[in-house]
């Protein structure tokens, strides 16, 4: 069903290091050259999900993209939402579920007082029985969320991160990408804190994300993620994600478009997600110019 994503299972091997181990291994001509990445997917959050699909579909007539992920936004004790994964599934489209820990302590998912909610979601995503990601208390390492820097620890985070992920694997789900989401570092904001604090272990993640926004003209793939990229480079050999982007119109969303395909792609990520939705800023696509961008740089 979703041919072309590796889901639920460690990389152990990365583009940056497969050609020297497989030199070790192999004895090649000195002509030949490594294997290409794979292309990068592109996936969206649109407004209008998880109720329905139709946004996706509309989306994918004007851009002409084909999309490979769909975000939507879960909130504690908020159930798997099986029929729009279901519903996704026949468009081979995988789904990406942000949960957000509003409202409970992480020391109490932690200690087990959440296991009721967290058993039937498991089960739920389990007799789904096709890929889910999942990624849980995103944008930790910065300051606007109550699970995130400055509200609580670290320390916190990763005991209820690795809890969570216990529980599933106690369920015997093995249909889930666990997706540890960032927000990205950028030179002289206060606000978010390298991540490396809140890192649970390779045991508990399949995927890394970072999410960050184009502001202003001036801003690049390199400046936007670059830093965030050498820190989770530091951190683990996982595969990278951009899980959240978009640009402002007075960034020039056209050029940013452009600007983050090309990035992931020389970087040897993943792919990404654009949000899609007019929130603290417009971010939408949803003009011509902006529909043919993303859909050329998503075609190449």
């Amino acid at each position: 069903m979703f041919a072309g994503i590796k889901v639920g299972i460690r990389a152990e091997q990365d583009s940056r290091n497969s050609a020297s181990r497989q030199t070790t291994a192999v004895i090649r001509p000195a002509r030949a050259t490594p294997p290409a990445d794979p292309a990068p997917f592109a996936g969206v959050y649109l407004a209008g999900l998880p109720d329905s699909v139709a946004p996706l579909e509309a989306f994918e007539s004007r851009t002409g993209a084909k999309l490979r992920l769909a975000t939507y936004y879960s909130s504690w004790n908020e159930p798997f939402q099986a029929a729009f994964a279901s519903a996704l599934g026949g468009l081979h489209i995988m789904p990406l579920v942000r949960m957000q820990p509003a409202g409970v302590s992480l020391a109490g998912i932690a200690d087990g007082s959440q296991d009721g909610y967290l058993v039937s979601y498991a089960d739920a995503v389990r007799n789904y029985g096709h890929p889910v990601v999942l990624s849980f208390g995103p944008e930790m390492n910065a300051d606007w969320y109550s699970w995130g820097y400055r509200q609580t620890s670290a320390s916190e985070f990763i005991a209820a991160w690795r809890h969570i992920v216990s529980v599933f694997r106690a369920q015997r789900v093995d249909n889930v990408t666990w997706l540890w989401t960032v927000e990205s570092v950028t030179a002289g904001n206060a606000r978010v804190a390298s991540p490396d604090a809140w890192w649970p272990g390779r045991k508990y993640v399949t995927w890394v994300g970072m999410d960050g926004y184009y502001y202003r003209s001036a801003e690049t793939f390199t400046s936007l993620f670059g830093p965030t990229i050498t820190d989770l480079r530091a951190l683990t050999d996982d595969p990278i994600l951009v899980t959240a982007t978009g640009a402002t119109a007075q960034a020039g969303k056209v050029a940013k478009i452009a600007d983050v395909f090309a990035g992931v792609q020389a970087d040897h990520l993943l792919g990404l997600v654009w949000f899609d939705a007019n929130g603290s800023q417009d971010w939408r696509i949803d003009t011509p110019a902006t529909f043919a961008a993303f859909g050329k740089a998503a075609n190449k």
